[in-house]
């Protein structure tokens, strides 16, 4: 994979290099502006399940369909590619190392785990509707019932090593799906309006899920709502749009403005099912607010261009193409991730999630403000 080539030594003109020095600048403040997390206090063997689409995608399209993610995916840390869409940790990888969990094994993945710390039922592209079609959520609840069943089956064969009955009442149960929904309406020409009418039918089974979950024994639930649709660099690239349609940072209006309706809508079902649901904790997280606020404060985080795509096709604004997407024969990636936002102009950077999972951590966008190790502290 070909990098972008670098400015001459010195210059500060260009994204995709920086001197030692800025970097160490950078570095040291952004250390001072990141919220303190909360130490993990888990006494419990953490037991995560995720359920949701690319954003916390951890291998899920490759072992299921055979899809290949190539490089440069995967290069900031793992050093090639595992199927995750970023050059290194998502979300949910911080978040289980934050409890000294194992990462999450695709649910697929029929070989290298034994599923001992839960499983991940997330694949890329994955929304909540249309029902039944791979691998959307209510499925992905389907591969859960599957998965407990043959665990608690085989361990009472005395296979050893399995997920307890009781594990799995304690286990956390995680949600990030939404935004394929909203894209998907977009696409298809939708107005405004008419995607917004859209939204109570993916709520829906967003409490559905929860509520499958809840009628299984499991009591914890942790749902993130939809990130700032409008500020990905792919819908900028390709979204047909008047001036008017973009906001002060430079993204997208009206995409935003629906993805703040969805967002309040499921902050709404949350209150609703803890309500309903008087034994169970689900805590409802801001990712919206989190995300716009590391794409409209970007210096302040150390971030450069962040509407633009460390990988892909095109150069600026938004070095996005549709034909020509990170991976594949023709696309470039930058030299430092660390210095963007965006990956591929659909997903985060490494140094991006880095931030996000610490916010999250600091309890500041949790409703309730919840620590993320509540699950395995008792």
């Amino acid at each position: 994979m070909a990098s972008l080539p670098a400015p001459p030594l010195g210059s500060s003109s260009s994204p995709f290099a920086s001197p030692l020095t800025a970097v160490l600048c950078i570095f040291l403040s952004l250390l001072l502006l990141l919220p303190r997390p909360v130490l993990s206090q888990c006494k419990n063997v953490p037991v995560i399940f995720n359920f949701g689409d690319s954003n916390s995608d951890t291998g899920g399209l490759v072992a299921g369909l055979g899809f290949p993610v190539n490089p440069p995916n995967g290069r900031s840390f793992f050093g090639s590619s595992t199927g995750r869409l970023s050059d290194g940790r998502l979300v949910i990888d911080f978040l289980c190392q934050s409890v000294n969990a194992s990462f999450l094994s695709p649910y697929m993945e029929s070989l290298g785990s034994t599923f001992r710390n839960g499983a991940n039922f997330a694949v890329v592209g994955s929304s909540t509707l249309p029902k039944f079609k791979p691998f959307a959520l209510n499925v992905q609840v389907m591969q859960f019932l599957r998965f407990k069943a043959r665990s608690l089956q085989l361990a009472a064969a005395g296979f050893g090593n399995m997920i307890s009955d009781e594990e799995f009442r304690n286990a956390l149960y995680m949600i990030d799906i939404g935004q394929n929904d909203l894209a998907d309406s977009f696409s298809k020409n939708l107005s405004y309006v008419q995607v917004i009418k859209r939204i109570p039918s993916v709520t829906m089974e967003i409490k559905n899920a929860v509520k499958a979950m809840y009628d299984q024994g499991g009591r914890k639930f942790w749902v993130h709502n939809t990130g700032p649709l409008g500020c990905l660099p792919q819908k900028l690239s390709i979204v047909r749009r008047s001036p008017n349609d973009l906001d002060p940072v430079g993204c997208l209006s009206s995409y935003n403005a629906a993805a703040r309706v969805f967002n309040e809508a499921l902050r709404r079902l949350c209150v609703e099912m803890s309500s309903e649901m008087k034994d169970a904790t689900i805590v409802h997280v801001d990712i919206y607010s989190i995300k716009y606020d590391l794409i409209a404060n970007s210096t302040k985080y150390g971030f450069s261009s962040p509407l633009m795509a460390c990988c892909g096709y095109g150069g600026p604004p938004y070095n996005y193409n549709i034909k020509v997407p990170c991976g594949q024969t023709g696309s470039q990636a930058c030299i430092k991730g660390s210095e963007f936002v965006s990956w591929d102009g659909i997903h985060y950077t490494e140094a991006a999630n880095t931030i996000i999972a610490s916010k999250i951590r600091s309890m500041a966008y949790s409703t309730p403000h919840t620590p993320f190790d509540f699950f395995c502290r008792g």
